[in-house]
């Protein structure tokens, strides 16, 4: 029986396969962590406001908040919270999706950058809806939010997912180098972020020696920014948007680099060779 392939020959043509391959992956990748897209969002709503509750008494207890922008303390821990969520997942999901050689890749129209925006478009997607449905409830428990400029915060929620997505895809085409090592360092970032990333300390409250020691993480800019457009009497004076920009540009055009030339040279038997 003689089997017939579609060929794309025009260019709508192709987009159009790769757009309708692209949600059927979308949909797929949603589904495979928890087997269910339901549970799946319940766990991303779960996983804010545990962290959103357990931040709001580590404040409360310790006394710090003081240390807080001027204003509605829960805006104060949604921006830095939501931003460094996306920003991890972000970092965790582009990781995972790089396999410039086995898996799905194996198969002709699947390719890596599919996998890679199949990947990091779901877990926006279950990131976004999470957020919102939590706006909405803390909306109507505490009997409003105000948000000085919630346009505003697009722009840097977007750059703290897309620059979560170039640190990851760089930790995924380095992992094949050194296997046990690379995971290892990524795992110590996502942990750094914690305090690193200035969700618990606005960057005009800090030192000039202690921004040097922040000021590296895009995810710091981001959020910085993001509270400058939440709050109406806070003006980010350290920090800036075009750094995570052009870092974000530069770590994803290495990381496709260095990711076509494995496809050509990577064997199956690559990762087993490494020693780290």
């Amino acid at each position: 029986m003689e089997i017939r392939t579609r060929v794309n020959r025009t260019l709508f043509g192709a987009s159009m396969s790769f757009t309708e391959l692209l949600f059927h992956s979308v949909v797929r990748d949603a589904r495979k962590s928890s087997g269910n897209a339901t549970l799946g969002l319940l766990l991303v709503m779960l996983q804010s406001l545990t962290m959103l509750a357990v931040f709001f008494l580590l404040f409360t207890v310790l006394g710090m908040r003081s240390a807080a922008i001027r204003g509605d303390f829960v805006v104060f821990l949604l921006t830095g919270i939501f931003l460094f969520l996306t920003h991890n997942k972000a970092v965790a999901s582009a990781m995972g999706a790089v396999s410039p050689v086995g898996g799905l890749t194996l198969h002709t129209p699947i390719s890596s950058l599919l996998n890679i925006l199949a990947s990091v478009l779901s877990g926006l997607y279950l990131q976004v809806l999470g957020f919102a449905l939590i706006l909405l409830v803390v909306h109507i428990m505490r009997g409003g939010l105000e948000f000085y400029n919630p346009a505003g915060l697009i722009f840097p929620f977007f750059m703290a997912w897309a620059s979560g997505i170039a640190i990851g895809l760089m930790f995924g085409v380095l992992r094949p180098f050194a296997p046990k090592f690379i995971p290892m360092v990524a795992m110590m970032y996502r942990r750094a972020n914690m305090i690193t990333s200035g969700k618990m300390l606005p960057a005009n409250y800090m030192s000039a020696t202690m921004i040097t020691w922040f000021d590296w993480n895009p995810l710091f800019h981001t959020i910085d920014q993001a509270r400058g457009h939440a709050f109406v009497n806070y003006f980010p004076r350290h920090t800036n948007m075009e750094y995570p920009v052009y870092l974000s540009l530069s770590l994803v055009m290495v990381a496709m680099m260095i990711e076509f030339w494995l496809r050509k040279n990577m064997g199956e038997s690559w990762g087993k060779r490494s020693k780290l």
